[in-house]
């Protein structure tokens, strides 16, 4: 246990306790009182040297706990866990304890009136100078960080914890300065620091991964949509070189059509006009009644031959579509189409599709015309509907009928048994950046739909 250190005693306590320990050296004696002054004198000097006695005792007790206690403070001060040195202004080394001797690896009284600066690294040793001169110019406590090295060469990170101080004796200043080996906590936080960094490039990687797989992604469904494209290219082609020969094939049939029928009729009806006209000029002045019923035949002959030459002008493009539009178009060919096939046509339009230009226009009668062809070719319908109307940004045609339906998906891809009506349509819509559609289903007869935006934009694709 510690022991308290002696409390001084003042000259009355001392002279109790003198008079007390003369008393005790003379148990046997009455105290009497002194009278004369020699025995007092004498009495006083046995008083003051129990006093010196008493002082030197105390003085004695206070060395021993002084020593002990500069033991323990010593213990505590050279083999405390943080380096203690003791700085002037200088730098220099004033006192240091083992730790601090041990840390910079050199023998304590070797340290001694040595400028500590010298152990900083040559880097750091600015920044370190900077943080002397701040800690003997203020009075807190201030703190810095910097590479030591020790006599061997090693370096190590340390931390310096520094107080301005003055001494009673010496009026130089000094500072006090606590330094620790930081080493080990700088390796975490670079460890730490080179964890973070490995993982934010792992999230870079990660993010490049997802990136590569996206592209990767984009790029197979662009191989697809690039295959599926030259799938459909190949299907065009075919369908387009079945179409060219399909097309001269009608073209050659429409003219041997044309060339028998301007043999058969026009040629045979304008020999017969020729012929009634040759026995006019001979029976001019023979028979007068005759000659007028002759002008009459011949009259009808012509009349016929107009009609044919008009009927032949009509299937190759009618005048009226140019002339007053696409509506009386469209009535004029319903017209003769009911006359010749008995099937019954309505049309409901609007008069703001004559606004249209005149190769969408002509796009629209034809599909149209195509359209109630095939009615009456194959469908055996009695009656079909024509629907022109205006959405937002198109004109929506529909033809729809009541007759049988058709696989109309087949008939639309490449084949030899094609119907040259139904590409044909497709693309003439097409051209005109249109859409073309066909439903057909058994009860519900067919309609062929036909699309055509009202401003000129992206061609949208047909729907087979």
């Amino acid at each position: 246990m510690q022991n308290k250190p002696n409390i001084p005693m003042g000259a009355n306590e001392l002279r109790r306790l003198a008079e007390e320990r003369l008393k005790k050296q003379c148990p046997g004696e009455r105290a009497q009182r002194i009278e004369t002054d020699t025995q007092r004198a004498i009495h006083e000097l046995h008083v003051h040297q129990i006093e010196l006695e008493l002082q030197n005792d105390e003085l004695r007790n206070s060395r021993n706990e002084m020593e002990v206690l500069l033991e323990k403070y010593t213990d505590l001060y050279d083999f405390a866990p943080t380096g203690y040195f003791a700085l002037n202004q200088r730098g220099c080394i004033l006192s240091v304890n083992l730790t601090g001797a041990a840390l910079l690896g050199v023998d304590r009284s070797q340290l001694i009136n040595q400028c500590l600066p010298r152990f900083i690294t040559q880097k750091d040793r600015p920044a370190f100078l900077s943080f002397l001169e701040e800690v003997f110019a203020r009075p807190e406590r201030l703190s810095c960080e910097a590479t030591l090295l020790k006599a061997d060469g090693t370096a190590f990170w340390a931390a310096f914890h520094g107080t301005s101080a003055l001494s009673i004796n010496d009026p130089q200043k000094w500072c006090r300065l606590a330094v620790s080996d930081i080493t080990a906590i700088k390796q975490v936080e670079e460890t730490q620091h080179h964890l973070n960094t490995m993982a934010l490039a792992n999230q870079e990687l990660q993010r490049e991964i997802i990136q590569r797989r996206a592209a990767e992604e984009e790029l197979r469904q662009s191989e697809q949509q690039t295959r599926l494209l030259l799938e459909k290219s190949h299907r065009m082609q075919e369908q387009l070189r079945l179409l060219s020969r399909r097309v001269l094939t009608v073209q050659e049939e429409e003219r041997k059509r044309i060339s028998r029928e301007l043999h058969d009729e026009i040629t045979q009806t304008l020999v017969g006009i020729n012929v009634h006209l040759e026995t006019l000029s001979r029976e001019a002045d023979i028979h007068p009644k005759e000659l007028q019923k002759k002008i009459v035949r011949t009259q009808k002959l012509v009349e016929k031959s107009v009609n044919i030459a008009h009927r032949f002008a009509q299937e190759l493009r009618p005048t009226v579509l140019d002339d007053l539009g696409l509506i009386p178009a469209l009535h004029a060919f319903m017209k003769n189409f009911m006359k010749e096939t008995g099937i019954r046509v309505t049309l409901k339009a609007f008069s703001g599709v004559e606004k249209l230009s005149s190769d969408r226009r002509t796009a629209l009668y034809r599909v149209a015309q195509e359209a109630l062809t095939n009615v009456a070719r194959h469908a055996h319908a009695s009656r079909a509907e024509v629907i022109i109307k205006k959405l937002p940004n198109a004109v929506h045609m529909q033809v729809k009928d009541n007759g049988q339906s058709f696989d109309a998906e087949r008939m639309l891809h490449p084949h030899e048994n094609s119907r040259l009506g139904l590409l044909g349509m497709r693309e003439r819509m097409e051209m005109v950046d249109g859409t073309f559609t066909i439903e057909s289903s058994p009860g519900n007869g067919t309609t062929i739909h036909a699309q055509i935006p009202l401003k000129n934009g992206t061609k949208k694709k047909s729907r087979l």
